[in-house]
C-alpha cells in the first residue's frame, strides 16, 4: 500500500467520496497518534557529529536518546544522561574546567555535555526518531509498508469524530489499538532474535 492507495481505501470503509481533501488530516492525526506509543527498532537511528562546544544541535527527527558515547577516545567514553538540574550542579564542580565529555542532557532542540570539550571529538548518539511522515512526495515508509492496517485503522478512527459518527469510535478504535499492540509485539519478538541496525545521519551543527 502507497499513501495514495491508503486514501483510497479510507475513503471506501467510510463510503464518501466528498472526504478528498480532509482524509490527509485524519492520516497526519493518525501518525502523530501513533508515534506516542511506538518505540520499535525501526525507529532506532544513529548520527554522528564532531563536537567542541558544551551544546549542540540535535538531529530533526530526534524523539529521545538511547545512548550517547564519544567515539574517538580511547577507550570509547559512554556519556552517562543527567536531567537538566542534575546537568547544572555536575557541571559547577568543574568549575568551568574543559575535558572530555562524561555527561550530557537534552535542553530543547539540542544537546549539553559536560565537562566543556576540550578538544574537537567524534561523538555518537543512538536515538529514537520520529516516523517519516507519509505525503504527495513520500509516498511509504516502514510503517506503512509493515502495518498498512494500523494506519488505516489510525486514520478511521480519526475520521469518526469528524463525521460525528460516535458509534464507529469503538470499532475502529478497537482495530486500531489491535494493530498497535501486534507492532509493539513483533518489535518484542523480532528484537530477541537480530540486531538493530541503525541509519548513519549527521548532526551537530548549531
Amino acid at each position: 500500500m502507497n499513501y495514495t492507495q491508503l486514501k483510497s481505501n479510507i475513503a471506501d470503509f467510510l463510503n464518501r467520496s466528498d472526504l478528498t481533501a480532509v482524509i490527509p488530516t485524519f492520516i497526519d492525526l493518525a501518525e502523530a497518534q501513533m508515534e506516542r506509543p511506538l518505540r520499535v527498532r525501526q525507529m532506532v537511528s544513529r548520527s554522528t557529529a564532531s563536537i567542541d562546544t558544551q551544546y549542540s544541535a540535535l538531529p530533526a527527527d530526534f524523539l529521545e536518546a538511547k545512548t550517547f558515547k564519544i567515539t574517538s577516545s580511547r577507550p570509547i567514553q559512554p556519556l552517562e544522561f543527567l536531567t537538566p538540574e542534575q546537568m547544572d550542579v555536575r557541571d559547577q564542580l568543574f568549575a568551568g574546567a574543559p575535558g572530555i565529555p562524561k555527561y550530557f542532557t537534552i535542553i530543547g532542540n539540542q544537546i549539553r555535555v559536560a565537562p566543556t570539550p576540550d578538544a574537537t571529538y567524534t561523538a555518537e548518539l543512538v536515538y529514537v526518531a520520529k516516523l517519516t511522515k507519509l505525503s504527495d512526495s513520500v509516498t511509504t515508509n516502514w510503517l506503512l509498508a509493515s502495518s498498512p492496517d494500523a494506519y488505516l485503522y489510525g486514520a478511521l478512527l480519526q475520521a469518526a469524530p469528524y463525521l460525528k459518527d460516535d458509534e464507529r469510535i469503538n470499532v475502529w478504535g478497537t482495530l486500531y489499538n489491535t494493530a498497535i499492540e501486534s507492532i509493539k509485539l513483533a518489535d518484542q519478538n523480532g528484537s530477541a532474535s537480530g540486531l538493530i541496525r541503525a541509519r548513519v545521519k549527521p548532526f551537530g551543527a548549531r
